[in-house]
């Protein structure tokens, strides 16, 4: 999952939201230096992972795109999936996406001494651009994808799954809708036990 579905799945605890976002940029077992909420928002995030990655439903949308993009094709589908929860978001919220996106970002600078570098380097264009409210539009799932293309070392070509996403939109708005609800479930669980 994208950076919207991980901090939505962290609940209402806006460290442990910060902690699921930074979490790709953290590696190993060393990160017992940040505030424990933190620390359970990197675990949250390495469950939902794994969880993700395993789960049929979201191997049938890779492999939809493995053949043109590879490796690739599950970042891919994350970003696919955060489109489709920004899309239908008032199906999981009763706030707006507008409101829960400001109220995020406003975490993000209560908080910034406890953002890794990567995260306080990453920040201003997150806000700026307004990344998780660009994801309600395939314009804006295409910015992010051509954004992450430039960014990636060897061409990605990324920025030209917008077009399976047209293709096949329904098939993968079907599939998110049945993964997520599971994943929700799965999140939910591990929440509690940290």
């Amino acid at each position: 999952m994208n950076f919207l579905a991980h901090i939505y799945l962290s609940g209402d605890n806006d460290l442990i939201k910060i902690g699921n976002l930074m979490a790709d940029g953290i590696h190993g077992k060393h990160f017992d230096t940040f505030p424990i909420a933190i620390q359970k928002g990197i675990i949250l995030h390495r469950s939902i992972d794994t969880f993700t990655d395993a789960h049929p439903i979201f191997r049938q949308s890779t492999k939809r795109l493995h053949a043109n993009y590879h490796h690739y094709s599950g970042i891919i589908v994350d970003i696919f999936y955060d489109h489709f929860l920004a899309k239908n978001w008032s199906n999981y919220s009763d706030e707006r996406l507008e409101d829960y996106s400001e109220r995020f970002y406003q975490s993000l600078r209560d908080n910034y001494d406890d953002l890794t570098p990567k995260t306080q380097k990453m920040m201003p264009y997150l806000i700026e651009h307004n990344w998780l409210l660009s994801y309600q539009t395939i314009e804006g799932i295409e910015s992010v994808l051509t954004k992450m293309d430039t960014r990636m070392k060897l061409d990605s070509n990324m920025r030209f799954s917008v077009a399976e996403l047209k293709t096949y939109y329904s098939d993968f708005e079907s599939e998110f809708t049945a993964f997520f609800a599971t994943l929700i479930v799965h999140s939910n669980l591990k929440i509690q036990t940290l």
